[in-house]
C-alpha cells in the first residue's frame, strides 16, 4: 500500500518516556512485540521494558543494547511481563518477571540498508524495531514536518525507536516513527523521518521484528 499507519488500527500503545536510562532498545522491542500481540490476540497491552532492562544479560541495561537480544530473551524466557505487572523505574532493578503477558518465537532482521524490505515488513507484519542516528540537535529539537538532515550518519546508530507506518506528504516520502522520549518531544512523541532518501539516518541499518 501507498500508506500505512498502525496507530489507526490500534496496534500501538501510548508514547512512553525512558527517562535518564539508555533503554530505548527495550522500548523499541516491546513496541514491536505489542504489535504482534495485538495481531495474534486482538488485545493491545503495554508490555514491560523494565523486564528487558533487568533480564537481558546480553545487553547493558541502561547502557544500551540490541533489539534482537531482547527478542531472543523473550523467546528463551518463554514470555515477557506486562507494564502493569512489571512497571518501569528507569534503572536496573533486578527483580525478574514471570513472563506471562506475551511470547516470542524468534525474530527476523531487515537486510541492512534496505528501505524497500523495511517498507514491506511494516506493511505486512506491523510495527518494526529500528535504530537510527539521533545524535544531532536538529533531531533532538524536531517538532514537525519530515525530518531530514544531511549530517545524519547512517553508520552511527545510537538510538532505537519503532516504525509504525509510512506515507507521503506533498511529494515527500516519510516513515512514521514512535520515540520513547515522552509526548512532549517531537510531534506528540513521534517523528516523520525522510524515506527513500538514501537510508536517511540509517533507518534500515538495524531493523528487526519478532
Amino acid at each position: 500500500p501507498a500508506a500505512v499507519d498502525w496507530r489507526k488500527k490500534g496496534y500501538v500503545t501510548p508514547v512512553k518516556n525512558q527517562g535518564q536510562c539508555g533503554s530505548c532498545w527495550a522500548f523499541s522491542s516491546v513496541g514491536a512485540l505489542e504489535g504482534q500481540l495485538k495481531r495474534k490476540t486482538g488485545k493491545l497491552l503495554s508490555l514491560s521494558p523494565q523486564n528487558l532492562v533487568d533480564c537481558v544479560t546480553n545487553n547493558d541495561g541502561c547502557g544500551g543494547g540490541y533489539m534482537t537480544n531482547a527478542f531472543e530473551y523473550v523467546r528463551q524466557n518463554r514470555g515477557i511481563d506486562s507494564e502493569d505487572a512489571y512497571p518501569y523505574v528507569g534503572q536496573v532493578w533486578g527483580w525478574g518477571g514471570e513472563g506471562k503477558a506475551a511470547k516470542c518465537r524468534g525474530y527476523r532482521e531487515i537486510p541492512e540498508g534496505n528501505e524497500k524490505a523495511l517498507k514491506r515488513a511494516v506493511a505486512r507484519i506491523g510495527p518494526v524495531s529500528v535504530g537510527i542516528d539521533a545524535s544531532l540537535p536538529s533531531f533532538q529539537f524536531y517538532s514537525r514536518g519530515v525530518y531530514y538532515d544531511e549530517s545524519c550518519n547512517a553508520e552511527n546508530i545510537n538510538h532505537a525507536m519503532l516504525a509504525v507506518g509510512y506515507g507521503t506528504q506533498k511529494g515527500t516520502k516519510y516513515w512514521i516513527i514512535k520515540n520513547s522520549w515522552g509526548e512532549e518531544w517531537g510531534n506528540k512523541g513521534y517523528v516523520l523521518l525522510a524515506r527513500n532518501m538514501n537510508n536517511a539516518c540509517g533507518i534500515a541499518n538495524l531493523a528487526s521484528f519478532p
